[in-house]
């Protein structure tokens, strides 16, 4: 009888991690559609906020965000579709899936819970935004996303440090260069 658990060699091992990698890219390219859904969406809250905050008197400047309501419902229409539709998923795809998840269920108590950190939830989200942004482009072995992920930190650490209107554009910069630049990117992606 043929052992199937037989070792595999070095250079399999390679094509299996090549081809899983390949088709992680592929389900993300597939999936670009989330990243820039919520580029846009998240870009021109930030601007939005920062243009009523800036150029009105409007009390509740923060009413932009209300945009992100239609994108949720959006996304989970998107995803119910992409579930019922029959593509390959990968332990990698698996893996990304649960990390961009994480951060969709992280951000609602640091929104609700933000009057205990004097409402600077800009800082902190778009911290909490570079871990899976910065994961997901080591996983893919994309670039952009790491660059991306690092710019997320980068604009996090300034916005402790500036007012509430500069952490606007703060936002709508990292999510420009950590989100819409590598989603069209990767859109591009053939595999």
């Amino acid at each position: 009888m043929k052992d199937e658990n037989k070792d595999l060699s070095a250079e399999q091992s390679l094509a299996l991690i090549s081809g899983m990698i390949r088709q992680a890219q592929g389900n993300v390219s597939y999936s670009t559609k989330y990243i820039l859904l919520w580029g846009w969406c998240i870009a021109l809250a930030n601007l939005g906020m920062y243009g009523l905050m800036k150029f009105s008197t409007y009390p509740h400047p923060y009413v932009v965000w209300l945009i992100t309501i239609p994108a949720t419902i959006v996304s989970i229409i998107y995803g119910i579709k992409e579930g019922k539709e029959k593509i390959t998923h990968s332990h990698l795809d698996k893996i990304t899936m649960w990390l961009w998840l994480s951060l969709f269920f992280i951000i609602p108590p640091v929104i609700t819970f933000g009057y205990k950190i004097n409402f600077q939830i800009n800082p902190v989200i778009l911290l909490l935004t570079a871990f899976p942004t910065f994961i997901t482009g080591i996983i893919l072995r994309f670039k952009p996303l790491l660059v991306g992920g690092i710019c997320f930190w980068a604009c996090s650490i300034i916005c402790f440090m500036v007012d509430a209107q500069t952490q606007m554009l703060l936002g709508a910069l990292a999510v420009i260069t950590g989100y819409l630049i590598p989603g069209y990117l990767l859109k591009r992606i053939k595999v």
